[in-house]
């Protein structure tokens, strides 16, 4: 701010001249995004609409069977939330730093096997190796991603297969060991999942950590390697989202007294790439919402248990691939209209100035006139012989030049 003349209100603009947009933006580097801060305006819309899908929903779910949302069967539809929960933030961990985990759903159903073959060691005895094992081979995932620079969901994928060769091994559903029973506590289990959830991302909101944390996501050729930052942020996020997927799976192994059936676990992946793009999400990475991973978590949770009071068959596979599409069309949008504002508007470029390819303002070029002639022009009024005219003489006059 400054005063230009007395009397004058004090002008936004510096004394440099130039327009405080610019340098708001100035320590922005663009070889890790636009400069600029992303708009929020399609997150606020987008999580409106998933509020009001929730109530409509909730509403029908009061109409057709009350009881669903009183006693035993409310607490068992807030740990069916909490489970896909879990396998949402784990995805969306991963896809905030544009490597997301595929192999969540396989290392969910691994865990789950895990816990209810050793419950009746007691809960920690069961839960410790597990996420151990979780946690060295989220590592294992994070360091062919960044060392190697290849993209995540390929990484992931052949991961994925790794654990699925292991569930394979078991050809009998495995029977619970276990005494414990999350049912007493699904209240404070969901509660903790709806503050990780919005507090990641009103976390995720901030300029500075959002610009890190989509620091991996490629910008020019996808094969730069982004840095030794972007390498440890997307590490920890592909350890903390496998980690995250071990925890669904226990929960799943602890509240259930049905066996637990050895399965791929690959629809298990698809639910949560789904319910992570339906809360907005981006699958480029970087971007997404404050409150959309809980909403949309409560909102297929919900609908799944409609469908159960309507008597429909849904699988895991249907209500996956609706909310995958669901979730490209929100992807779509978020980057369209979630990207920093740019043009005039955000970068005001005096008139006159010519931008070049590294940013640098190259002066206007001076006015160029006429070149001056090689040959002295002639009247017509008198002419004269060319051969004659000194002028296309270029070395000294010879001796025979005068009078003989």
């Amino acid at each position: 701010m400054r005063y230009d003349e007395p009397g004058r209100e004090p002008s936004s603009e510096p004394s440099s001249g130039i327009p405080a947009a610019v340098l708001e933006n100035v320590f922005d580097d663009p070889a890790h995004g636009e400069p600029g801060r992303d708009r929020f305006a399609v997150h606020v819309v987008w999580e409106l609409l998933l509020l009001i899908g929730l109530g409509v929903l909730a509403y029908l779910l009061w109409q057709e069977d009350p009881a669903a949302l009183r006693g035993d069967a409310l607490r068992s539809l807030l740990l069916d939330a909490v489970v896909l929960g879990l396998l949402a933030l784990a995805v969306g961990l991963s896809l905030r730093t544009a490597a997301v985990n595929l192999a969540v759903g396989p290392v969910a159903v691994a865990a789950a096997l895990h816990v209810a073959e050793q419950g009746d060691r007691g809960a920690a005895a069961a839960a410790g190796p597990a996420l151990a094992v979780a946690a060295l081979g989220g590592l294992a995932l994070a360091l062919v991603v960044v060392v190697l620079h290849v993209p995540g969901w390929a990484a992931s994928l052949a991961g994925a297969a790794g654990v699925i060769g292991y569930v394979e091994q078991r050809s009998a559903p495995v029977l619970p060991q276990g005494e414990f029973d999350p049912g007493g506590d699904a209240l404070y289990l969901f509660v903790g999942f709806a503050a990780v959830a919005v507090l990641g991302g009103l976390f995720g909101a901030v300029r500075a950590v959002r610009r890190l944390v989509g620091r991996f996501r490629p910008v020019v050729d996808p094969a730069r390697r982004r840095g030794a930052v972007a390498a440890v942020v997307t590490s920890g996020a592909l350890v903390g989202s496998t980690v995250l997927a071990a925890l669904a799976g226990m929960l799943t192994a602890s509240r259930d007294t049905a066996p637990v059936v050895p399965a791929p676990g690959l629809d298990w992946t698809v639910l949560a790439v789904g319910l992570a793009l339906l809360a907005g999400t981006s699958a480029y990475g970087r971007r997404g919402g404050v409150f959309g991973t809980l909403l949309a978590v409560c909102l297929v949770t919900v609908f799944v248990a409609y469908a159960q009071a309507r008597g429909w068959t849904v699988s895991r596979w249907a209500v996956g691939s609706a909310a995958l599409g669901v979730g490209l069309l929100a992807t779509r949008l978020v980057e369209a209209y979630g990207r920093p504002a740019t043009g005039a508007a955000a970068e005001p470029v005096p008139a006159g100035d010519s931008r070049i390819g590294t940013g640098w303002t190259a002066p206007p070029a001076d006015p160029v006139g006429d070149w001056p002639p090689a040959v002295p022009t002639r009247s017509p009024e008198s002419p004269v012989d060319p051969w004659n005219d000194p002028q296309w003489e270029t070395g000294p006059r010879r001796w025979d030049a005068g009078e003989r």
